[in-house]
């Protein structure tokens, strides 16, 4: 990255109170800190988690093992009740059936031959056990080799001499090779049919703008589910009632065509029916249930919508047994019927999640026999995979946080001691909630968030006798029972308050108060809402949405950071000083961080000169919790400010061109061909960011369009 003095990053942040303002102040500050003393703080505590009116709850298994960026779980060969956790990395690992298990063992590294190419949806993706294992030893995987013009996806086997326990990565015999144009809609699940058949469910190959035709053509592999016998040839043979089993017509590996990403499919153990959670475009994601020949619509269809919207496609297209709209998730992973006996009630659903909203459904029928799908609860993280167990018990493997659940059933209803009320929460005034509880520290950021042109004031409050750790990239690690609290304002009318709490599980979770007519309380919302006020439209986030943006690769608190306080602020007493200071001088760190001018800072987006620094630091504000490394946003951007390189200069955007022929992420010089700039002044299924804005920034898309102006050439 560029040389950046110090100096120069130690500009003031606005507001000369807490919250956010129009006025810069100066850049000096006027006493060595703005507090004295540590506040004691005896009321504002992470409250025990309200319960969440689920028909189901989630058990975290092996609590002392954390798995990096897993992608699938399969039961390891045997009785043993052992696992095999896929990581994208490209790691195998077996993990004990004991909850209690410390150590794993890994059984494959393929790291030296799958690709991180330029996105999250490539790398080692899927693991198929062979149902002969006990004789022939072997599994399949599935994963995404070489970069470019080389890039394809790679379905090879393995063979184990030890009942599982290692497999010879020396010895892998490939068994089909698709080149790839893209990094993203890889499919990359590999799944043996109760036929003992090899099906591979592979995506469109991705898009740089416009959707492909590969999912339709009859000659291309994309868009496909395959349907290949590993055992009949070498290196597969053509079961015989495959649609075009002769060639003559189409692919003689095709079992069905017209799918845009099946991410993850599964049979029915008892019908044997083969569900495939179908990731969207624009509007809908879709469940299908696959059957020989079929033809499910896409590139022509969404869902059962004509795509793009307003076209024809009469078709013969088999629609989806439900879809959902992305009003209510981003991408679906398609799950398992469950065929399990803790949960009675749930024999014979299918479950299935979006991956980034975390919630669960269950698609039952109602007595006409229309789909009647039903929210059962929302799973921690990023729910990626659904396995089963021998005896039909359903997991749920979390991407980020790297965890396992497993799904239990709800238990008995527990009283809800949760505050109702904003006023309370112990975090705020109960007289007057606009004002904080005295335990709460006042803060603002060097580079704030957009949110619609809101005014923000913002605390937060750790329980007494606990510090702060500092994370190698300066975020601040907040100890269990933890609090931050935001307030939104329009036009002086408070209208929202955010609280993010550190439960006793360390986990964080968000919670939204929306404020009466009269401003004098705010009430708790069991989920999202819309609100019109003062002619702009608000929307409060629901639970699963605070997590959406929160991330965990972010630290889940976005704004407590060394770069975003390390900067003056007027605190109640009047004194004008560096938030950093102030917070070592009270002892709120477990260490030192050191002379404040000698730490980063970002820079105003509003104020630096610097045009790459300007909005280098406006884009770490608001899309690197997701655009990062490990974070849930899509393709290979990075917008950490200390990031080497943003990976979007002459890049091709994977999630649609918005029309512009020939689009880059970014194109030097030319704002208007680039979707960086485009995705933040959009208002439809194409902004960014994805939630919580239905305005656009102008000053911040100016910051960006100022930046990418002053370009010449992608370094």
């Amino acid at each position: 990255m560029r040389p950046i003095s110090v100096l120069a990053l130690l500009v003031g942040c606005p507001g000369d109170k807490p919250g956010d303002t129009d006025s810069a102040p100066p850049t000096d500050t006027t006493a060595p800190w703005g507090l004295e003393s540590r506040p004691v703080n005896e009321t504002c505590l992470a409250q025990e988690r309200p319960p969440s009116g689920a028909s189901v709850s989630f058990t975290r298994i092996w609590t002392a093992l954390d798995f990096t960026v897993p992608v699938a779980m399969v039961p390891a060969p045997g009785d043993s009740g052992d696992w095999y956790v896929v990581e994208q990395g490209g790691r195998v690992l077996r993990v004990p059936a004991d909850p209690s298990a410390t150590e794993v063992r890994e059984v494959l590294d393929l790291s030296d031959r799958v690709s991180r190419w330029n996105g999250n949806e490539d790398g080692l993706l899927g693991l198929a056990v062979h149902p002969d294992f006990d004789q022939n030893g072997e599994i399949v995987v599935n994963y995404t080799a070489g970069t470019g013009d080389d890039a394809r996806t790679v379905v090879s086997r393995l063979v184990s001499a030890d009942g599982g326990e290692s497999f010879d990565a020396d010895a892998e015999t490939v068994i089909l090779e698709v080149p790839q144009p893209y990094s993203n809609h890889n499919g990359g699940h590999v799944l043996f049919g109760p036929d003992g058949l090899l099906y591979v469910g592979l995506g469109d190959g991705g898009s740089a703008g416009d959707p492909q035709d590969n999912a339709q053509d009859p000659d291309a592999l994309l868009g496909k589910m395959l349907r290949l016998d590993i055992d009949g040839g070498s290196p597969y043979a053509i079961p015989s009632d495959n649609p075009y089993a002769d060639g003559a017509e189409g692919a003689p590996e095709i079992y069905a065509l017209g799918l845009r990403n099946p991410w993850r499919y599964s049979f029915d153990r008892e019908t044997g029916a083969l569900w495939v959670g179908d990731v969207g475009q624009d509007e809908w994601e879709e469940v299908d249930i696959v059957e020989l020949g079929g033809n499910y619509g896409w590139n022509v269809k969404e869902g059962s919508s004509c795509y793009p919207r307003g076209n024809d496609c009469p078709g013969p297209y088999l629609d989806p047994v439900v879809e959902y709209s992305h009003r209510e998730g981003d991408s679906i992973t398609g799950g398992v019927v469950y065929r399990g006996a803790a949960i009675p009630e749930l024999a014979g659903t299918y479950l299935y999640a979006d991956a980034y909203q975390g919630k669960l459904w269950g698609l039952f029928f109602d007595e006409a026999g229309v789909a009647a799908p039903e929210l059962l609860g929302t799973v921690s993280g990023f729910p990626v995979h659904f396995a089963e167990d021998a005896d039909g018990e359903v997991y749920v493997v979390d991407y980020l946080d790297g965890n396992v659940f497993r799904i239990d059933p709800a238990g008995e209803p527990t009283a809800n001691s949760f505050p109702a009320l904003l006023s309370e929460t112990g975090c705020l005034d109960p007289a007057d909630p606009t004002l904080p509880a005295p335990g709460l520290i006042p803060y603002t950021v060097n580079s704030p968030l957009w949110s619609d042109g809101a005014d923000k004031s913002r605390w937060f409050a750790i329980p007494d006798g606990t510090t702060i750790d500092l994370l190698e990239d300066g975020t601040f690690d907040l100890p269990v029972g933890s609090v931050t609290v935001k307030h939104f304002a329009l036009g002086g009318r408070p209208v929202e308050t955010r609280l993010m709490m550190r439960h006793d599980d360390g986990e964080w979770a968000g919670y939204t108060y929306a404020w009466n007519e009269t401003g004098t309380d705010a009430e708790l919302l069991p989920a999202d809402k819309t609100v019109e006020v003062g002619g702009q439209t608000w929307t409060y986030p629901s639970r699963s949405q605070c997590l959406q943006c929160h991330t965990s690769a972010a630290g889940r608190v976005l704004g407590l950071r060394v770069d975003q306080l390390n900067g003056p602020y007027r605190y109640e007493s009047g004194a004008y000083a560096n938030q950093i200071a102030t917070l070592d001088h009270i002892g709120m760190f477990s260490t030192s961080p050191g002379d404040p001018a000698g730490l980063p800072a970002l820079p105003d987006p509003a104020e630096v000169e610097d045009a790459e620094d300007a909005a280098r630091s406006y884009l770490a504000a608001n899309c690197a919790s997701c655009h990062r490394p490990e974070g849930s946003g899509g393709g290979g951007m990075d917008f950490r400010y200390e990031a080497e390189d943003t990976n979007t200069c002459g890049e091709a955007p994977l999630n649609g061109d918005l029309g512009v022929d020939g689009a880059q992420i970014v194109w030097p010089g030319h704002p208007e061909l680039s979707v960086l700039s485009l995705r933040l002044q959009v208002l439809d299924a194409h902004r960014m960011p994805p939630l919580g804005s239905v305005v656009v920034d102008e000053v911040g898309t100016a910051v960006v369009d100022r930046w990418i102006s002053a370009l010449t050439v992608c370094e």
